[in-house]
C-alpha cells in the first residue's frame, strides 16, 4: 500500500531542507564561515546571528563549545531522514515513509526541545547582552515556535498513520 501524501507536509521539507543544510554548513565549515574566512560571502546572513545567539559567535567558536556542532551534525542527520521521506513518498512509494518523516521530524522536535530547556538552565547564556527584546522575539523566539509547532503535527499526523497501518484490519484478515 503507498503511503498518504501530505501536501503541507512536503512543503515543509522542501523549504526547511536548504534552510538546515545552510545552517549546518555555517556551523560546520567554520572558521571559514565566519567573518574574516575565505566562505563569509556565502554565510553573510549569519552577521545577526552571531551577534543574537552566542551559540553562533567567534567566541562560541573559539572557547570549542560543542552545542552548535553537534545541533549540525543532528540537523544533518534530520534533514536525511525527511528527504528519505519525500524520496519514499512521491518517488518510490513505499509504505515504510511515514517512519522516516516521523523519526526526522521527531528529531527536530528533541533537538529544539533540548535548545530552549539549555538556554532555561544556562540561564540564557546564548542570549547576547547586546540583544533588544524585538530582535529575541523575531529570530529567536518565534522560529523555535513554528519549527516546534510544525514538528510536532507531523509527529502527530505521521504517528497517527503510523498507529493506524498497525491496527489494519485488512492486514490481519490477509494473515
Amino acid at each position: 500500500m503507498a503511503p498518504k501524501r501530505y501536501t503541507w507536509i512536503t512543503v515543509w521539507f522542501l523549504i526547511t531542507a536548504p534552510i538546515i543544510l545552510w545552517d549546518a554548513g555555517y556551523v560546520l565549515m567554520r572558521p571559514r564561515s565566519m567573518e574574516g574566512g575565505d566562505l563569509r560571502w556565502f554565510w553573510s546572513g549569519f552577521d545577526m546571528y552571531e551577534r543574537i545567539d552566542n551559540v553562533y559567535s567567534v567566541k562560541a567558536y573559539h572557547a570549542k563549545a560543542g552545542f552548535a556542532p553537534a545541533a549540525a551534525i543532528s540537523n544533518l542527520i534530520e534533514t536525511s531522514l525527511n528527504l528519505i521521506y519525500l524520496f519514499m513518498v512521491h518517488v518510490s512509494r513505499q509504505n515504510i515513509a511515514p517512519l522516516f518523516g516521523f523519526s526526522g521530524a521527531g528529531m527536530t522536535l528533541t533537538k529544539t526541545t533540548i535548545w530552549i530547556l539549555q538556554e532555561h538552565f544556562c540561564g540564557k547564556c546564548s542570549q547576547s547582552s547586546m540583544n533588544e527584546l524585538s530582535e529575541i522575539i523575531k529570530f529567536w523566539v518565534a522560529p523555535n515556535i513554528v519549527w516546534y509547532s510544525f514538528c510536532t503535527m507531523i509527529v502527530i499526523r505521521l504517528g497517527k498513520d503510523i498507529s493506524n497501518s498497525l491496527n489494519d484490519p485488512v492486514k490481519e484478515h490477509r494473515e
